[in-house]
């Protein structure tokens, strides 16, 4: 039976965020320490000290969620033991470091070159994105498609529940004829932006020249990328598909039915809360073994 560890993305911080981590294990001092000087703030100070608010920041939450990942399988590190690896939006980049495709260093400084890019492209363009539940992927798909104005399928979580992305007249809109369809709910989230869809291009240019000049390797597992949702360890590959993620949506519903019929038994979530993309695997299917790191 195969073991796959998943790196939660942006949502997944919490206040004292990491601050029993601290305190425990020199190990995480040390990597609190690094990153504190890399990012040129302290960003320890805000996951320990810092208000939800504050937490809720792009420009905060994303170098937090994949600090507290990468410690985390740092910590664990005689334990980790991955047959493949994952991560949703944000997480893929704790999955990299995790699995030794770069180091933790660039993955870091990666990270907070897209969440400024990602916190200018939400402030040139009013949007935001809405969780529907209780209607199917394709009735979801269809309804986005006849809006006359920019919404896209963002994130596939799990059956039945998937979150759109795109202006806030397209939310609206969309929000209205998805409830007509028979959607159970529609529930507008409070993010910064429109994540994973056309809003986020001028991000993904920026990324994209910071993630060519990034060296790369083959990781020590195959990670199934959120683009296409298929196991992969070139490293080109890698690169092509973490530049297209920013305007892509996240197939995580995919790779959680391509890992299990791969012969995935056994899923391990690593940082943030350790419930929700447990909670996406459960719902696809409830034989599953899942743990949390």
């Amino acid at each position: 039976m195969k073991k796959a560890y998943v790196f939660p993305g942006q949502a997944a911080q919490f206040e004292g965020m990491g601050k029993d981590l601290f305190d425990q294990f020199p190990m995480a001092r040390k990597i609190f320490e690094e990153a504190d000087q890399i990012l040129g703030f302290s960003i320890s100070e805000v996951m320990f000290y810092g208000s939800a608010e504050e937490l809720k920041q792009t420009k905060i939450t994303q170098p937090s969620v994949f600090l507290h990942s990468v410690i985390k399988a740092r910590l664990s590190a005689e334990n980790f033991r991955p047959d493949v690896v994952a991560g949703h939006s944000l997480g893929e980049f704790s999955a990299l470091v995790a699995a030794e495709a770069m180091t933790f260093e660039d993955g870091l400084r990666l990270v907070q070159q897209r969440a400024m890019a990602m916190q200018k492209a939400c402030e040139a363009a009013e949007s935001t994105m809405a969780a529907v539940l209780g209607l199917s992927d394709e009735s979801i798909e269809k309804i986005c498609a006849e809006i006359p104005e920019i919404v896209v399928p963002a994130n596939y979580n799990c059956p039945g529940q998937l979150v759109i992305s795109g202006s806030l007249k397209g939310i609206e809109l969309a929000a209205e004829a998805l409830k007509a369809a028979g959607a159970k709910r529609v529930i507008v989230l409070q993010v910064g932006g429109a994540f994973h869809s056309p809003l986020m291009e001028p991000a993904r240019e920026e990324l994209a020249r910071a993630i060519e000049h990034t060296k790369i390797v083959a990781p020590k597992c195959p990670i199934y990328q959120n683009v296409d949702a298929i196991p992969v360890t070139n490293s080109e590959i890698i690169k092509k598909n973490l530049i297209a993620q920013l305007t892509a949506p996240v197939r995580w519903t995919q790779i959680m039915q391509n890992m299990i019929a791969d012969g995935v038994g056994q899923f391990v979530e690593v940082g943030g809360t350790g419930k929700v993309l447990l909670g996406f695997v459960r719902q696809l299917n409830k034989e599953i073994i899942t743990e949390t790191l």
